[in-house]
């Protein structure tokens, strides 16, 4: 497994998204997972204060004891907690939500502390100078943001004090079908330096390689009887899914290879995050990093992609 630069950090560049734990996963199930994340290589582990209902935290803690030193731990904060923690941005927030996340993970630091979402009602520099603290405390080693815009990208930066610590990753939604950052977020995280950690690389399991047209449909996922995915399903997107297929079989691989390969021909991405809910299925990932993809296996990818319009999620 090969690893890429975040800041100071070095992650592979297959990470693991740990929303499943605490959710649909139990704490055993949790273990199993990581144990096969740390075999394969996978060692950038990506949570949040409020997967699994705080358990995500919880169940990595415990699983990770005496392993510490094994993984690069990733957590973000920001969004509601619970009805009594609301979440947000204040400085004195910040300061809460670390310590309720170091607790629970049973850690005295994290590696990459997240800003989930931006808040509207408190000026990034009094965020940025709060998390600028925690790593002068030693409590934290980077720090990053996710769901940011490009505009919003460029303020954190400008707000940033002399000498302070800086956003140095933002992680948001991008696919083959979901391609927005390459507008505006891509080109402003090379202008300032910054990591892309792309989120729901496969379109929640659209590009898994499950979803095949003329096939019926996975069963117990997280499209099938979803409104907010189910309009994912058209006729359009099983086109493109099948061109993308074709190509990826042609080259010895399969899409779910592609989708990862793909994302890592930009240089600015450090890690591609995906969930998974069995030890198989890590596996499974963590194997996608031995398909480098080359400039000229990128253009035809990207001649596929142009031919085949998709339907966006509604």
């Amino acid at each position: 497994m090969h690893t890429r630069t975040l800041g100071t950090l070095h992650v592979s560049v297959v990470g693991l998204g740990c929303n499943n734990f605490g959710g649909r996963l139990d704490e055993a199930a949790t273990k199993r997972v990581v144990d096969a994340a740390i075999e394969a290589g996978v060692t950038f582990l990506d949570t949040a204060d409020i997967y699994g209902g705080t358990d995500s935290e919880t169940f990595l803690g415990r699983v990770l004891a005496g392993r510490r030193d094994r993984v690069v731990l990733a957590t973000k904060f920001g969004m509601a907690v619970s009805e009594d923690v609301p979440g947000g941005a204040r400085p004195a927030y910040v300061r809460r939500a670390l310590e309720d996340s170091l607790r629970r993970l049973r850690v005295d630091h994290v590696d990459l502390y997240q800003l989930h979402r931006p808040d509207p009602d408190v000026p990034i520099a009094d965020t940025l100078g709060a998390l600028g603290e925690l790593v002068e405390a030693g409590l934290v080693r980077e720090i990053g943001c996710s769901n940011f815009d490009a505009a919003q990208l460029e303020e954190a930066d400008a707000a940033v004090a002399a000498g302070a610590p800086r956003f140095v990753s933002v992680q948001n939604e991008y696919s083959l079908m979901q391609r927005e950052p390459e507008a505006e977020v891509l080109p402003a995280c090379e202008r300032l330096g910054l990591a892309f950690l792309p989120y729901f690389p496969l379109m929640s399991g659209l590009l898994s390689g499950k979803y095949r047209k003329g096939r019926p449909l996975p069963e117990g996922t997280r499209i099938v009887g979803n409104p907010r995915w189910e309009t994912l399903l058209t006729e359009a997107n099983f086109e493109l899914i099948e061109a993308l297929a074709r190509y990826a079989e042609s080259r010895g691989f399969e899409l779910l290879d592609l989708a990862f390969a793909w994302l890592l021909t930009r240089p600015q991405v450090a890690s591609v995050i995906a969930g998974a809910s069995t030890a198989e299925q890590v596996q499974r990932n963590a194997a996608t990093a031995q398909w480098k993809m080359t400039a000229e296996e990128r253009d035809a990818v990207e001649r596929i992609l142009a031919s085949y319009p998709t339907t966006p999620r509604g």
